[in-house]
């Protein structure tokens, strides 16, 4: 992969090599009963306590040194978008920052409890999304960096991205510190009923947009989530289609939106022609990886037209594109085609055991979430060796608009994502070792929240020195 050296950044190769990736999802298989995986997790508190995690003491580092790491083998243009976004404001700088945060994690003391990681687990990188069935579902919807790993590392970033949010609006430092503990409180109480539960239930378990409905205090905000769910329902290829194509030459293409959205330049007839067995043969391999029920599905479809298309904050400069597909000539499918690099974690971590950070991205949403998208497979560029993951765009995909939140939405905010956090490593891997970390008293919550707003003032430090280097011309920034 273009990106390996920065991968292994963190660590002599040699600390590394010796360790092989374990899957979380066997880490509990044959090894007792609840009572006694609920007492293995209590004594991994004898290693590290709980209170340990409350540590926030980071060593000299250079942040852009690190961002510039990150940069390695994306696309040099866009470099600038990245940095010109991450500038805008503290927690855009955090979005992006996720290879910072994950070299600072790994200095700190944290527990041995190991789960599947989203790896950004940051509270934008929630929000809703379709099953199968149809049903709109909220949890984590961002897996880039997903890979095993302490289970409070994601704890950790998504508590600190609550406090970034509630200093970007103003909130006190009560509300800020009463949301982290709401969000904490509420992941522990999660994971003790997951532990409890049947098996089956638990990988059955769904958060639902209406338990999102339930959670709300009163009807306003129950009309701005009704309001965010609605709009989801109405995001689809159909959807896509009637404001992001036009009729060129009698062909129907995807519009373009320079620099956002544009399609590859090509000259001459020879390079159209190698250029669309490039991507056939992409979407040939993409096929292989989905079973057989959607290969009879995906085959209805015939491409009609692949643009680039920019990315979010985290993702910029990486390579992505949506392909436009149509079946019977009138049933549109889109598909979003996402480079998979490697794990902003795997130079902290033991690496993927996947042959394609794809397969890895794709395997760790199946694991993560409670149902994926149909649609979602990997594959890889054949000519230039990038790993890419395959899902729909925008399949009922909904956001809500943190920006807005007074602090009783944020606090609830906080409630779901703690929910949908406890259910993803639930399912993922042994809800009895982590209640048995976490316990029943407020010990877990109030390290986290000591955490969450030292690494707060540190990620503000940061944005800081981004600033002083853009100001200095260090850094070159597109601001859009």
């Amino acid at each position: 992969m273009p990106d390996s050296a920065a991968a292994k950044r963190a660590e002599p190769a040699t600390d590394r090599a010796d360790r092989k990736q374990e899957d979380p999802s066997t880490l509990f298989a044959g090894r007792g009963s609840l009572a006694a995986r609920v007492e293995q997790g209590k004594a991994a508190r004898s290693k590290v306590p709980r209170a340990k995690l409350a540590d926030c003491k980071i060593g000299d580092r250079d942040p852009i040194a690190l961002l510039d790491a990150s940069n390695v083998g994306r696309v040099t243009e866009l470099i600038p978008i990245r940095y010109g976004r991450m500038v805008a404001g503290p927690f855009a700088f955090y979005r992006g920052a996720a290879p910072l945060m994950a070299h600072d994690l790994s200095k700190l003391p944290h527990s041995d409890v190991i789960v599947q990681l989203g790896g950004d687990a940051h509270l934008a990188n929630f929000g809703l999304f379709a099953s199968p069935e149809r049903r709109i579902l909220f949890g984590p919807n961002d897996f880039d960096e997903t890979l095993p790993g302490p289970f409070d590392w994601d704890v950790r970033r998504l508590a600190t991205s609550f406090v970034i949010a509630a200093r970007e609006r103003g909130f006190a430092l009560r509300d800020q510190r009463g949301v982290v503990r709401r969000l904490c409180e509420t992941f522990r109480q999660r994971i003790a009923e997951f532990s409890r539960m049947d098996t089956l239930d638990v990988w059955y378990c769904q958060f639902k947009a209406a338990s999102m409905l339930a959670i709300a205090d009163s009807v306003v905000e129950r009309r701005k989530e009704l309001a965010v769910i609605d709009k989801a329902r109405q995001q689809s290829s159909r959807s896509v289609m009637t404001h992001a194509t036009e009729m060129v030459n009698g062909k129907l293409r995807i519009k373009d939106v320079p620099p956002l959205v544009y399609h590859v330049p090509l000259e001459s007839s020879h390079d159209h022609k190698r250029y669309d067995a490039l991507v056939r043969s992409f979407f040939a391999d993409y096929r292989l990886t989905l079973p057989d029920d959607r290969r009879a599905l995906f085959d209805r479809y015939e491409l009609v037209d692949v643009a680039i298309r920019v990315v979010g904050i985290g993702s910029v400069g990486t390579r992505c594109y949506e392909a436009l597909f149509m079946a019977d000539g009138q049933c549109p499918l889109f598909l979003q085609l996402k480079e998979a690099r490697t794990s902003a974690l795997e130079g902290y971590l033991p690496p993927s055991r996947y042959p394609n950070h794809g397969q890895r991205v794709v395997n760790g949403q199946r694991l993560l979430q409670s149902a994926s998208d149909i649609f979602l497979g990997w594959s890889k560029m054949r000519h230039t060796g990038n790993d890419f993951y395959v899902r729909q765009l925008r399949d009922m995909k909904g956001a809500f608009d943190f920006t807005t939140f007074d602090v009783e939405d944020l606090d609830e905010y906080a409630v779901s994502c703690a929910h949908a956090l406890a259910h993803s490593m639930a399912k993922a891997g042994d809800p009895a070792l982590l209640s048995g970390y976490v316990g029943k008293s407020d010990a877990f919550d109030e390290a986290i929240v000591r955490f969450a707003l030292a690494y707060a003032e540190q990620n503000e430090a940061d944005w800081t020195v981004l600033k002083t280097a853009v100001k200095a011309g260090r850094i070159q920034v597109i601001r859009e």
